[in-house]
């Protein structure tokens, strides 16, 4: 599977001042979906974050400006034809029940032509959930209610009965909503990274976004990658169920290995330091186990992991990380357009050629 990581906030994924064309509007970001539809990419994401006033700062002013993944992956998704459309969506903050995601994603994958999914977040910072009143859940018990609040989901959407349901969460008497989805459901995902977040994800996700225990360099991660990803699919094996696992690869390619590591440079050289000393600094408060091997340079670029080179060089990292056991890529750019349109001319028909992507009709 090959998906696209939109850009809806300022910066994107990358903390660099390297001038760029990358945008967090929805024009733009409507474009990318567009574009990446015509290229035959399975699916676009859109990543969820609660930031203060100004961003992560710095001169790029970082995600100071986000489009909320739901509304506008829903919009866009009204859209297109062919591609799946998926909302990131922190389900413990503030007082969202599973009474209403039920209904909104049920309209949203009618809205879609039953092209919608949703990636179920419990949240790991510890300064989000301040603004919603809140104080963060430890970790293991986020997961629990992540469980029951998506089960009653899974159980509305059947919607065989009116639902009742006393839980330790949640109650719910009477409840039912109508229309369901086109398919049984919407795709749902887990980005997870924990053993509670895989088993979380083995009892409910179709797919698990995960990331590298070994940090964003590729040669690290290649190593680690082959065992993570075979702990994510033991916890599926203890419920009988099956899930694709993606990774988010930022990726930089031009027509000769030289020019891409001199792009690459040239991204470096232009780090955002002080954005990137507020960034890090969030993650060093929060408790996500994605992340025990990154370090702040890894934001330049960034990417759970990075690959750099010529056309025939992605495609052979992309072809590691299939090896690995991993059955997707959800990519990032640095810019955007550009970068996108080169990669799919260049590096797609390679992947075909290769027997990792169907020849398109």
């Amino acid at each position: 599977m090959i998906g696209l990581f939109l850009p809806t906030q300022t910066g994107g994924f990358s903390q660099s001042k390297l001038p760029r064309g990358t945008d967090w509007n929805f024009e733009y970001n409507k474009h990318l979906t567009l574009t990446a539809e015509s290229y035959g990419f399975d699916f676009v994401f859109g990543l969820q974050q609660w930031v203060q006033k100004g961003g992560f700062g710095g001169e790029i002013k970082y995600r100071e400006n986000f489009l909320d993944p739901f509304i506008s992956t829903v919009a866009i998704g009204a859209l297109t034809k062919s591609i799946v459309t998926i909302s990131t969506v922190h389900i413990l903050y503030g007082s969202l029940h599973p009474l209403y995601l039920a209904r909104f994603a049920a309209t949203a994958d009618h809205i879609t032509g039953g092209r919608f999914g949703l990636n179920i977040v419990t949240g790991y910072d510890a300064k989000e959930p301040l603004m919603f009143g809140m104080t963060r859940v430890e970790h293991d018990k986020r997961y629990q209610q992540a469980d029951e609040f998506t089960s009653i989901m899974e159980d509305l959407w059947v919607g065989g009965e009116n639902l009742t349901f006393d839980g330790d969460y949640y109650h719910l008497e009477g409840a039912y909503i109508s229309p369901r989805p086109r398919f049984g459901r919407p795709i749902l995902v887990s980005a997870s990274a924990s053993q509670a977040g895989f088993d979380y994800a083995a009892r409910h996700a179709d797919i698990v976004f995960t990331s590298s225990p070994a940090g964003a360099v590729f040669e690290n991660a290649i190593v680690a990658l082959p065992e993570h990803v075979a702990q994510i699919k033991r916890a599926y094996e203890k419920t009988g169920r099956t899930a694709k696992v993606i990774i988010f690869p930022l990726i930089v390619c031009k027509k000769t290995r030289d020019e891409a590591y001199a792009y690459r440079d040239a991204i470096v050289a232009g780090a955002d330091l002080e954005s990137i000393a507020a960034y890090t600094n969030r993650h060093t408060k929060g408790d996500a186990h994605g992340w025990p091997k990154h370090v702040p340079a890894d934001r330049v670029l960034g990417g759970h992991i990075q690959i750099v080179g010529d056309p025939t060089d992605v495609a052979d990292a992309i072809g590691e990380l299939h090896e690995a056991g991993l059955d997707g890529v959800q990519i990032g750019f640095y810019d955007y357009g550009p970068d996108l349109d080169f990669f799919a001319k260049a590096v797609l028909p390679l992947l075909e050629e290769r027997g990792l992507r169907k020849p398109r009709a």
